[in-house]
C-alpha cells in the first residue's frame, strides 16, 4: 500500500502538485486497475473490470430463455465499473433489466481455496452464474457481496460468467438523488478473490487513544475446524512484535487488545495510518490481509472558556468547515473515472481549507474514503433514502445498508459519523386525508436504528435524521439545515442559539428534549434561500456574510455548506460539476485573500452588513469580532491588526491608503469576543470602497484577511461636472445607461431595475447623445476619452421565452438542467468565458474596438449585489463590466462644439453577436454612468 505517513502540506503549490495535468483522465483499457479495498485487501485477486458482453431484457425474458447460459447474444459492450446509461459505460439507458457476460480462468495456483466474485456495489438486485450454474442472489445497491463460485470452478480453464441485475423501481428502494443519473447495474469494481476454506471474515480496529492501544475485533469465515492462530504484524517502529491470539477449535469471533508505545495519532495534519498485516492460520491454511487503522478518537467536549459543547478530535475541540459532497461525476454518476480524481477530490477540499465533507445519501466508493484517511480529511457518511414509505421493505433495505456500511468502512479513521437518515425522506406515511406524517411509530423505529448503529460501531456518533423540519428524535449531534440570503444569516444564528440549552424542545419532535449535543448546522448555503432557489449564481456574497455571522456566534461548533461541487440542477458548489474552477473576485479586492481566509481557525469578521451606503467623507465605525478556534495559541501570542482602505471612484481609478497604524493584540487559544472597531474616513468622492483587515504575526506572515465593502455616494451624480483630476481640469458628461437615443439587437433588449444596467442580446447597439457643455471651446481641450463600464452579454435561459417554467423534484433530478434559467440567476465567472468585442464609434466614425474578456458575476460586482432587493429575489446579482476608456479624435470635437453633441455608439461585433451590457453607476463594480471626460488645457474657462 505504499508509504502512509504523509503529512499534509497547507500551502497551495502542495495541493497544486498532487493535482496536476491527468488527474482526470478518460477509463483506461482496464478502468480502476487499482485494489478497490485498500483497508481489505489480500494478494491473490484478479480485477474484471473493463469490456463485458451486454444486452437489456425489456420484456423480463431471459430466465426463461436460458440467458443464463451465456450461449445467447450479447450485442453490446459495457465498460464496468460504470453504471448502463453513464457515458463511461458505453450504453445507453434503455432498460430496467440488464445482462452482463464476460469469461474468466481461475488460475491453477488458486486451487484448494475458495473462490469469489466480489463486487463492490451493484443497483440493485443482482444474481451470478457460471457456466450456466446458479452461484448467488443478492438484494442491495450500496454495499459489497461476494458469491462463492469454487463448486463450479474449472481451474485454468476459461469459463463464462453472467450476471442479471433488475434495477426495476420500486417505492421502498433507496434511490437517494440518483435523479442527478440513474446509477444501474455495476458501480463498483468487480473481482475475483481466493480465500482459504477458513477465512478472515472481518477485521475490525477500535482505537483507545486514552490508554495507548487498539482492541482488534474479528470474526472467521465458519466456527474454527481446528484451533488457530490470529495474528497481526505491524511495521517497522510502529510496534516490534506481531499482536497474537489463539482462536479454540469451534469458535467464530475473537478479540484482543493491542498497547502501543508512543502513540503517533491520527489527525487533519498528520493523517498518519498503522498499515498492519492480518494472518490466520487454521486448517493447514493461512489468510493473510493488508489493512490499516488510525489511532484517533471521537467525542464530545466542553470549549474552553465557552463552555459550549463540541465534537472533538483526540480530545482536542474541532470547529468543523464541512461541505456537501454529492459525489456524483458527470459521465460516470456514482462512479468516479480514477483513482486520481478520487484523491483530488479530498485535495480540493483541502485546498480551500476544510477539514471534512458529507458523504451525502450514497455510500462512497472506498477508495475514496482511503484518500481522506491518507491525506486528512474528515467524513459524515450518509445512508441513501427511499422516496416511498417507511413499510417493512423499506425497512429492511435501510438496515442492509446501515449494517453493510458500518461492516466495510468501520476501519477509516476518516469517518466521524453515520447519518441514518435526510430531511425526514422515506420518512412520512400518508394519513387519512392524504397528508404525510411522521408517525410516532415510525420515529420509535428511528430511535431503534440509531441503537443499532451504536451497536455496531460506538466509537463514533450517530444522527438519527438530518433535519430540516427540526423533528429529531434522539441523536448525539444537534443538527439542522437552513437555506438563507447572506443578509438573513445573523438573525437566523441569533434564533438557533438562543433556543439551544439542556431541556429545549426546539430541534425535536414528539416532546423529547435537547441534552447536551453540539450544535451543528449541516446544510446550510444560498441554493434554497431564495424564492425558487437561485440557479447559478455567485454564491461567494451570501456566503461570506453567512461565513462572517457563523464565526459571530461560537455556540455552533461549524457548518457544512451546499456544496462541494455542482449537480445538474444545483449550481452552488465550490467547483463546476466537471470540477472545472470558479472566481470569487476576491483576490482583486484585497490582494493574496483566498477561500483559506474564510475557513481558518483563527477569523476576523468585518462589519455587520457587507456593504454599507455611506456619504462622502463620512467618518464610519467598522465593528470586529475575532474568532480563535484553535489551541495553537494556548500561551497566547502577540498579533498585529492592521487594516487599509481601497477604492474606486467614479473615473475607475484605484487608491490605496493605510487605516491607522498597526494594532498590537494578543491572542488566546479559543478566544472570541469582539475587538475594538476601525474609525474609518470614507473618500470625499463617489466611490466603492473596501476596507480590508489582516492579522499578521511577529514575522509579517499574513494569518488570516477579511473585508467589507461600502458605497459612497450622495444620490445621482450630476449629468455634467467641472472638476480637478491629477491637477488638470476636467469636464465630465454624464448619461445614465437607459438613456439611450437609438438601439437595436437581433434576439432581446431589456434592463435591470428600471434601467440601472441595460443589455442586449445577439448583434446590435445602444447609441447615446452626450451634451456639449455650453460656453466649452472644441480648441481649449486637450484630451479627450468616453468611458463606460460594458460586458458582453450572453441571453441566459431566463431570458428566453417560457423560462418561468421551473417544474420538477430537484431533489429528484427533475427541474430545469439550465443553469441560467431560474429567475434568480446570473452565471457565476468561471473557466469558461462568453467574450464579445464592441465597436466604439462617436460622430458617425469608428475611434476603437476592445475585447470584453467575459460576461462576469462574483463578488467584484458590489454594486450589484448592493443593489439588490432583499425581497427574496435576485436580479443580474453579482454582475459587472469591464472599464471601457476609448479616445475621441480632435476633429470629432469641433464637429459635437458645431452640433452641440457627440453621438456615441457602443455596437456588439456582428462577427460574434455576443451581445453587450452597459452598467451605470449603481450597478456593477465602478461609480460610472456612460461618461465623456474632457481634460482642459490651461487657460480653458
Amino acid at each position: 500500500m505504499g508509504k502512509t505517513s504523509v503529512r499534509v502540506g497547507l500551502a497551495a503549490c502542495v495541493v497544486a502538485g498532487m493535482m496536476g495535468a491527468g488527474s482526470v483522465c478518460a477509463a483506461a483499457e482496464i478502468p480502476l486497475p487499482e485494489h478497490p479495498r485498500p483497508d481489505f485487501q489480500r494478494s491473490a485477486w484478479q480485477n474484471l473490470n473493463g469490456a463485458w458482453g451486454f444486452r437489456f431484457d425489456k420484456a423480463n425474458v431471459g430466465i426463461g430463455e436460458g440467458w443464463a447460459e451465456g450461449k445467447t447474444a450479447f450485442p453490446l459492450t459495457i465498460t464496468v465499473p460504470f453504471g448502463w446509461g453513464s457515458a463511461l459505460s458505453g450504453v445507453k439507458n434503455e432498460a430496467d433489466i440488464g445482462w452482463y457476460r464476460r469469461t474468466l480462468k481461475v488460475p491453477e495456483a488458486w486451487r484448494g481455496q475458495r473462490v469469489f466474485l466480489v463486487v463492490g456495489a451493484s443497483d440493485w438486485h443482482t444474481t451470478g452464474w457460471l457456466d450456466g450454474q446458479q452461484v448467488g442472489v443478492y438484494q442491495g445497491g450500496y454495499t459489497p457481496f461476494a458469491f462463492d463460485l469454487t463448486d463450479h470452478v474449472k481451474w485454468g480453464a476459461e469459463q463464462t460468467l453472467v450476471l442479471r441485475v433488475d434495477d426495476t423501481p420500486h417505492g421502498f428502494r433507496l434511490t437517494g438523488k440518483q435523479g442527478y443519473g440513474n446509477v444501474r447495474g455495476v458501480w463498483q469494481t468487480a473481482y475475483l478473490e481466493a480465500r482459504p476454506v477458513t477465512a478472515l471474515e472481518r477485521v475490525h480496529f477500535v482505537p483507545d487513544i486514552d490508554a495507548g492501544r487498539v482492541r482488534v475485533k474479528g470474526r472467521l469465515s465458519a466456527p474454527a475446524p481446528t484451533a488457530a492462530r490470529f495474528t497481526l504484524a505491524f511495521k517497522a517502529g510502529d510496534r516490534a512484535e506481531p499482536a497474537v491470539a489463539e482462536i479454540p477449535q469451534g469458535q467464530q469471533a475473537f478479540e484482543l487488545d493491542v498497547p502501543l508505545a508512543d502513540v503517533r495519532l491520527w489527525s487533519l495534519e498528520d493523517p498518519y495510518l498503522y498499515e498492519v498485516t492480518a494472518t490466520l492460520a487454521c486448517g493447514g491454511q493461512t489468510d493473510t490481509v493488508a489493512t490499516y487503522f488510525g489511532m484517533r478518537k471521537i467525542s464530545v467536549v466542553d470549549l474552553p472558556g465557552l463552555g459550549h459543547p463540541y465534537i472533538a478530535l483526540n480530545n482536542k475541540p474541532l470547529y468543523l468547515k464541512l461541505a456537501l459532497d454529492q459525489s456524483y461525476h458527470p459521465d460516470g454518476y456514482y462512479t468516479f473515472p480514477t483513482d486520481a480524481f478520487m484523491r483530488d477530490e479530498i485535495l480540493r477540499s483541502r485546498s480551500i481549507g476544510l477539514n471534512g465533507q458529507r458523504i451525502h445519501i450514497k455510500v462512497e466508493v472506498p477508495r475514496k474514503l482511503y484518500w481522506a484517511d491518507r491525506l486528512g480529511m474528515l467524513i459524515m457518511a450518509d445512508v441513501p433514502n427511499s422516496w416511498g414509505e417507511p413499510d417493512a421493505p423499506m425497512r429492511a433495505e435501510t438496515e442492509v445498508a446501515l449494517r453493510g456500511m458500518i461492516e466495510r468502512d468501520m476501519n477509516h479513521p476518516c469517518v466521524f459519523s453515520w447519518v441514518v437518515f435526510n430531511e425526514t425522506w422515506g420518512l412520512r406515511t400518508k394519513n387519512k386525508e392524504g397528508k404525510p406524517v411522521y408517525l410516532p411509530e415510525t420515529q420509535e423505529w428511528v430511535a431503534s436504528m440509531v441503537k443499532l448503529a451504536k451497536a455496531l460501531d460506538p466509537s463514533r456518533l450517530v444522527e438519527d435524521n438530518s433535519p430540516c423540519n427540526h423533528d429529531h428524535v434522539v441523536t448525539d449531534i444537534n443538527s439542522w439545515h437552513a437555506y438563507r440570503p447572506g443578509y438573513k444569516w445573523e438573525q437566523e444564528l441569533q434564533d438557533v442559539c438562543k433556543n439551544t440549552f439542556p431541556g429545549s424542545t426546539w430541534n425535536y419532535i414528539g416532546g423529547r428534549k435537547q441534552g447536551r449535543e453540539p450544535l451543528l448546522n449541516s446544510e446550510c448555503g444560498n441554493v434554497w434561500g431564495y424564492k425558487d432557489s437561485t440557479g447559478d449564481v455567485d454564491w461567494s456574497w451570501d456566503y461570506h456574510q453567512m461565513m462572517d455571522a457563523f464565526r459571530r456566534h461560537p455556540q455552533c461548533c461549524g457548518w457544512l455548506y451546499t456544496e462541494h461541487h455542482d449537480v445538474i440542477n444545483e449550481w452552488n458548489g465550490y467547483w463546476k460539476f466537471d470540477r472545472s474552477e470558479k472566481f470569487t473576485g476576491i483576490e482583486e479586492l484585497v490582494p493574496g485573500m483566498t477561500l483559506r481566509d474564510w475557513h481558518g481557525d483563527l477569523y476576523v469578521a468585518v462589519g455587520k452588513e457587507l456593504c454599507r451606503e455611506e456619504r462622502p467623507g463620512a467618518k464610519v465605525s467598522v465593528p470586529l469580532y475575532l474568532s480563535a478556534l484553535t489551541d495553537r495559541f494556548a500561551t497566547g501570542q502577540r498579533l498585529a491588526l492592521r487594516a487599509s482602505l481601497r477604492s474606486w471612484d467614479a473615473f475607475g481609478v484605484e487608491r490605496v491608503v493605510p487605516i491607522g497604524s498597526a494594532r498590537d493584540m494578543t491572542v488566546k487559544a479559543w478566544q472570541c469576543g469582539p475587538l475594538d472597531p476601525l474609525e474609518v474616513t470614507l473618500p470625499a468622492e463617489p466611490s466603492v470602497c473596501v476596507v480590508a483587515v489582516w492579522l499578521e504575526d511577529v514575522t509579517g506572515h499574513v494569518l488570516v484577511r477579511n473585508f467589507t465593502t461600502f458605497a459612497v455616494r450622495d444620490g445621482e451624480q450630476p449629468r455634467q461636472a467641472r472638476l480637478m483630476r491629477d491637477g488638470a481640469t476636467v469636464q465630465v458628461v454624464r448619461v445614465a445607461p437607459k438613456a439611450f437615443t437609438a438601439s437595436e439587437w437581433s434576439m432581446k433588449q431589456w434592463d435591470v431595475f428600471d434601467g440601472l444596467k441595460v443589455n442586449g442580446a445577439g448583434k446590435g447597439f445602444f447609441e447615446y447623445r452626450l451634451p456639449w457643455p455650453a460656453g466649452l471651446r472644441a480648441e481649449g481641450v486637450s484630451s479627450a476619452v468616453f468611458m463606460a463600464e460594458l460586458s458582453a452579454k450572453r441571453l441566459n435561459g431566463k431570458d428566453t421565452a417560457g423560462a418561468a417554467n421551473m417544474d420538477g423534484d430537484y431533489m429528484r433530478g427533475l427541474g430545469t438542467h439550465d443553469p441560467s434559467r431560474n429567475p434568480n440567476s446570473y452565471p457565476m465567472t468561471d473557466t469558461y468565458r462568453y467574450a464579445g468585442v464592441v465597436r466604439v464609434s462617436a460622430g458617425g466614425r469608428v475611434v476603437g474596438f476592445v475585447d470584453l474578456p467575459d460576461d462576469p458575476a462574483d463578488h467584484r460586482g458590489i454594486l450589484s449585489w448592493q443593489a439588490q432587493k432583499q425581497d427574496g429575489t435576485l436580479s443580474e446579482a453579482g454582475s459587472y463590466g469591464y472599464l471601457v476608456s476609448v479616445a475621441i479624435p480632435q476633429a470629432l470635437l469641433a464637429q459635437a462644439e458645431k452640433e452641440g453633441h457627440l453621438t456615441v455608439r457602443v455596437e456588439a461585433d456582428e462577427a460574434l453577436a455576443a451581445g453587450l451590457a452597459v452598467y451605470g453607476e449603481r450597478f456593477g463594480r465602478y461609480p460610472l454612468d456612460p461618461s465623456l471626460v474632457l481634460t482642459l488645457r490651461g487657460g480653458q474657462p
